[in-house]
């Protein structure tokens, strides 16, 4: 039996594949793909390019959060801000970046969104309280139980510090159209109000590969945080 993170990457690359089949990226799922227009194109550069600028201090590292994988994306971004702080660093000395990408994107977006397209099932993450699928953001506000280790900071707290995380905008794209033909909606409607529900903070970036390599060459270390 194949689990639901395994179901959503071989959607993820047949989507992929089909478009390219079709006709290239440029036609992959909504057309309203942000870099197939090149207006949208130069102003989600611009803005994604200016946000690299705030990444600062000595201590830089990026996390590539490519699936839930328990949470790790944002936990490794905690504890890389609390084993420097152990080390001597205060948090203007750090930057960790988490890139969400892949399947990791709900981690982006706001509870409601998670609720109305059933995203804890749909990319296989469960609330630790209920046991079921999650119908809600579990790691922007965590609440208890959310994480295993109880004094672990979500998002919006670990932003306070400094923290910084962006979404993939081509995974937002095909998963969002995915999710779409599996509810009879409008991909392109469905892109847009998931683009729209990307949390407070959080940049919107072309592609999450695009986004690693930016992280590096603004001098971060890489670390792989899924599976």
């Amino acid at each position: 039996m194949k689990t639901p993170k395994s179901n959503t990457r071989r959607d993820f690359l047949n989507s992929i594949l089909l478009s390219g089949a079709a006709g290239g990226l440029g036609t992959l799922i909504s057309p309203t793909l942000g870099f197939a227009d090149s207006s949208k194109s130069s102003k989600m550069l611009n803005e994604a390019e200016e946000w690299f600028k705030k990444i600062k201090g000595e201590h830089r590292v990026v996390f590539d959060g490519s699936t839930p994988h328990d949470g790790f994306p944002i936990i490794w971004n905690w504890a890389f801000y609390l084993s420097n702080n152990q080390t001597g660093s205060l948090d203007e000395d750090i930057t960790a970046m988490s890139v969400l990408r892949h399947s990791a994107v709900p981690f982006a977006l706001k509870s409601e969104l998670w609720e109305k397209y059933e995203l804890g099932a749909f990319v296989g993450v469960n609330d630790q309280l209920t046991k079921k699928p999650a119908l809600r953001n579990p790691y922007y506000e965590p609440k208890e139980g959310d994480f295993p280790v109880p004094i672990v900071q979500g998002i919006k707290d670990l932003q306070s510090r400094g923290a910084l995380f962006c979404v993939c905008d081509l995974a937002l794209n095909v998963y969002s159209g995915n999710k779409a033909n599996q509810m009879g909606m409008d991909p392109a409607v469905v892109y847009e109000e998931w683009k729209n529900g990307v949390l407070p903070g959080i940049q919107i970036v072309p592609s999450g590969v695009w986004a690693l390599q930016r992280a590096q060459k603004h001098g971060c270390a890489y670390i792989f945080a899924g599976n």
